[in-house]
């Protein structure tokens, strides 16, 4: 859902995440989705085509089955819809168009700890965690896999074939 005039949303390590509509004055619980069938999965995913491989993403979307359109926005808000439960999978693969582009902790920082808070999943695309101790960038990964969790392990199963 969203508001005319925004949302906010707000994650406390340990304690789940939640969202609040501008101008009201109480916060309601977030939660990943339950979907456990890929067949089913909204995949999240850029506008911006410069820093991910469109064409990667949509062969991880066909290897799991997944027949529907992405939903396509930018910024973090990929990461509030997979929170909200309205999204499944956000998938960050590097472009081969610019292969030495690194992750910077801004663009994932918030949006790592608000789907984590909510039952969600994120690693790079090999399955680590990421490493936000490096400063800017996150040069110890290798793009992003944001789900519900529930689908975290079949997605990096797709993506290693």
């Amino acid at each position: 859902e969203t508001a005319e005039n925004g949302t906010i949303y707000m994650a406390v390590k340990g304690e789940g995440a939640g969202w609040m509509r501008e101008g009201a004055s109480e916060w309601s619980q977030i939660k990943v989705s339950e979907n456990s069938d890929p067949v089913n999965a909204v995949v999240l995913r850029s506008f911006e085509s410069g820093h991910t491989d469109i064409s990667g993403i949509d062969e991880v979307a066909s290897k799991l089955g997944i027949t529907a359109e992405p939903l396509k926005v930018d910024s973090q808000v990929k990461y509030a819809l997979l929170a909200l439960g309205r999204g499944d999978i956000y998938l960050r693969i590097p472009s081969p168009e610019t292969p030495d582009y690194v992750e910077k902790i801004w663009d994932h920082a918030a949006g790592k700890l608000l789907v984590e808070e909510a039952g969600g999943r994120v690693t790079d695309i090999s399955g680590k965690p990421l490493d936000f101790s490096r400063g800017r960038v996150l040069d110890r990964n290798r793009g992003v896999v944001a789900t519900n969790g529930h689908l975290h392990s079949l997605v990096l199963g797709a993506l290693k074939a």
